[in-house]
């Protein structure tokens, strides 16, 4: 009687056990070690973004592929709101993230009525930023490339370049 249970209990966990267990996510599909928290320092080489001094971003990477940043300048005048995005794992310590904001203008004489404190749509940025994590997996260099776009989607010739340093943000 003892074997028959046990045999019983062993096939209904082969059975189910199974179905409960999640599988692991492909690197390219946004799981892995870049998963969490973040805060990166960074310094532009070149181009619009070049003469802000200690500029910061705190980011946010989901698993699934989605990511968030934001920046110290977020609430400075004609700043951009934080940037939505996507990133992917290229290799065990590489990634490549790939995120979009707005971008505002102060409002001319012929667009309506202003408070004095109002930013207008402008276009809008993408930058790419290529992460290498540390053999530790709690920091990263980085490469950032920016690219700005008029309100119709054109590019504006300015772009920039420039490098960050990030750290994991934990307990």
């Amino acid at each position: 009687m003892r074997t028959v249970f046990a045999n019983v209990v062993i096939a209904v966990c082969v059975v189910i056990l199974p179905g409960c267990a999640r599988a692991a996510a492909p690197p390219e599909a946004g799981g892995g070690p870049l998963i969490g928290a973040w805060h990166s320092k960074i310094v532009f080489s070149n181009g619009p973004l070049a003469d802000m001094k200690g500029l910061q971003f705190l980011y946010a990477y989901n698993s699934g592929g989605t990511m968030t940043e934001s920046s110290n300048y977020d609430e400075a005048a004609n700043s951009s709101p934080p940037a939505y995005g996507i990133w992917k794992q290229i290799d065990a310590r590489t990634f490549a993230t790939k995120y979009m904001f707005f971008t505002t203008r102060t409002p001319a004489p012929g667009d309506g009525a202003t408070n004095g404190n109002d930013w207008w749509p402008d276009g809008h940025g993408i930058i790419t930023e290529k992460i290498t994590l540390s053999a530790d997996g709690q920091s990263y260099a980085s490469t950032i490339t920016l690219n700005l776009f008029d309100r119709g989607g054109a590019p504006i010739a300015s772009h920039g370049e420039g490098i960050g340093a990030g750290m994991r943000i934990g307990f």
